[in-house]
């Protein structure tokens, strides 16, 4: 046998024994994402190639010399950062399978009330083209602090494999370093209702039913709102939601928000001169609330286009000495842009269908400016909403501190809590993330539903601003509900077979993964964490194989 080729194939072989032997290295089909991001905690989702029991996230303040372990042993991985600083930059990565990947920052929500807020909002966007990732990347350069998503988030479908060609892949970077705050789009309802949309998006689950359809949290001075317009226009069966019960959350949100700033986001525009036109049921429905409660501006997209509305109040613009709403539509994200097929109406301030781009946003103080910025850099269209905002109150002095008996546990899980004020006389309330509320320095609280919560605590003494702390519960499902949505995802919905009863989120894994006949995804028979058997653990011995009998060969033709 010629030595040459003797070489060349040895060689070969072994590197189909070195390289799919090697369990170490980390294989991420799914860059790390940011969701749920607050004064004081982060979550960093990441989904892996194969299954590891040893994951965890590194993050500190200029190092990464803290940690925290995912206390999933599947694929799919969601790690809850808690104790962080407000408006303070961390620098994160993430470690697995004896590899770490390369840092992030990303930057923690203000104190509530900081009078300074800069964020970001456009919807359309989940192709997977270059119009998106023009749109993702003219995003990042001008660095806001968050991302409102507006529906439509991935073409054509809202599928498993969709949400990863069309938004994790594409904006990747920006994912990585911006929370996303989404709303579900009506093509992300083409697919069980929205069902892979929860699968893949961590978002607040601060309702009555404990779902992440609808949610509103607070960013600085700015309370954000997002509602599913798909269940209130009719796309969603009731198991699911009601208009009746959104309507119900939104008012008595609104009503219990302190913030001077109110911001209300949603997929289906409530006024539109696009191909779609103004959805009659949500402006009917929520905008008396809106005009009750005093929203000062409602982000939409649906058309392929950007529009903004006069003020405007019931079915028509505000009168002179009447306080209206602007109404946008923010659509211009990634998708086709169509054109007007009408001449603007007269309560239509400006339109376009040329150009894509997103919503820049500052909120200071007591003006809010925006403007339309377009992939090339320029701006499209800006405007500035001013009010009078009373003095602003103290800092808050002193500590608070919470203490949780038994922070995990399987749905329906009971939790106690005890809060420490170093003020004398506090009145403690809680906020227990799934629509639930409480009263006392110690209370308990059953989790009816499986989900990731952050539970608030707030100590006020009257005179001085009041303190806040938080911490996380985790509670598992039992059977095959949906943790943070109470559902079913229905047989064939992609579910990880490696995922166990101990991970507290068990989600679909990334389409694509690799798996070996005979071998089930997941299946580690040595026990322990690490890589399961793929495609490697049939190679390996068929590479042995081939070197041994080059090496017998090899003798023969001596």
């Amino acid at each position: 046998m010629d030595r040459t080729k003797f070489l060349s194939l040895t060689a070969l072989a072994a590197l189909f024994v070195g390289g799919f032997a090697s369990c170490d290295a980390l294989a991420l089909p799914r860059d790390p994402y940011l969701q749920k991001v607050g004064p004081d905690t982060a979550t960093v989702a990441f989904r892996l190639s194969s299954n590891c029991s040893s994951a965890q996230v590194r993050y500190g303040v200029g190092n990464t010399s803290q940690t925290a372990k995912s206390t999933a042993t599947a694929k799919i991985h969601a790690v809850v950062l808690t104790g962080l600083s407000p408006a303070t930059s961390y620098t994160y990565s993430v470690d697995g399978c004896g590899e770490t990947t390369q840092a992030k920052t990303f930057t923690t929500a203000p104190v509530p009330g900081t009078r300074r807020v800069h964020f970001a909002a456009v919807g359309d966007f989940g192709t997977g083209g270059s119009d998106q990732k023009k749109v993702a990347a003219s995003m990042l350069t001008n660095k806001p602090e968050l991302f409102v998503a507006l529906g439509d988030n991935a073409y054509a479908s809202g599928t498993e494999t969709e949400f990863q060609t069309n938004l994790f892949t594409p904006m990747a970077a920006l994912l990585s370093q911006v929370p996303m705050f989404a709303t579900p789009g009506n093509h992300e309802y083409v697919t069980k209702e929205a069902q892979p949309y929860l699968d893949n998006l961590y978002l607040p689950t601060n309702n009555a039913e404990g779902s992440e359809r609808y949610y509103s949290f607070d960013w600085g001075h700015v309370h954000f709102v997002s509602i599913d317009s798909n269940c209130a226009v009719g796309l969603a069966s009731a198991s699911k939601c009601t208009l009746a019960a959104q309507k119900a959350f939104v008012e008595k949100d609104l009503a219990a928000t302190t913030q001077p700033w109110k911001v209300v986001f949603f997929h289906h525009p409530s006024w539109s001169s696009g191909e779609h036109g103004s959805q009659l049921t949500m402006r009917r429905q929520f905008g008396p609330l809106f005009e009750k409660y005093g929203v000062d501006l409602v982000l939409t997209g649906h058309d392929h286009d950007y529009e903004r509305s006069k003020p405007m109040l019931g079915d028509a613009e505000a009168g002179k000495n009447e306080t209206g709403i602007p109404y946008l539509v923010v659509g211009g994200g990634g998708a086709t842009l169509r054109e007007f097929a009408t001449s603007r109406p007269s309560w239509s301030v400006i339109r376009d269908d040329a150009a894509h781009g997103f919503l820049d946003v500052e909120v200071v103080e007591g003006n809010l400016t925006a403007k339309l910025v377009k992939t090339d850099g320029g701006t499209l269209d800006s405007f500035t909403l001013s009010k009078t905002l009373p003095a602003q109150p103290e800092q808050p002095q002193g500590t608070l501190n919470v203490a949780v008996n038994s922070a995990s546990g399987a749905a329906p899980h009971t939790a106690s809590f005890t809060a420490t004020a170093s003020q004398s006389g506090a009145t403690v309330t809680w906020d227990f993330g799934d629509g639930g509320t409480a009263e006392g320095p110690q209370v308990q609280h059953v989790f009816a539903q499986a989900g990731t919560y952050t539970v608030t605590a707030t100590a006020s003494v009257q005179g001085s601003a009041p303190l806040t702390a938080t911490s996380v519960v985790t509670v598992t499902a039992n059977g095959t509900t949906d943790p943070g949505t109470g559902e079913n995802p229905g047989t064939g919905s992609g579910e990880d077979p490696g995922t166990t009863p101990s991970d507290p989120d068990p989600r679909p894994e990334v389409p694509g993964t690799p798996t070996t006949p005979g071998i089930t995804p997941g299946d580690d028979s040595n026990g322990g964490g690490g890589c399961a058997a793929g495609p490697s653990a049939a190679l390996i011995p068929a590479a042995a194989a081939l070197v041994a009998g080059l090496v017998r060969r090899r003798r023969r033709d001596r």
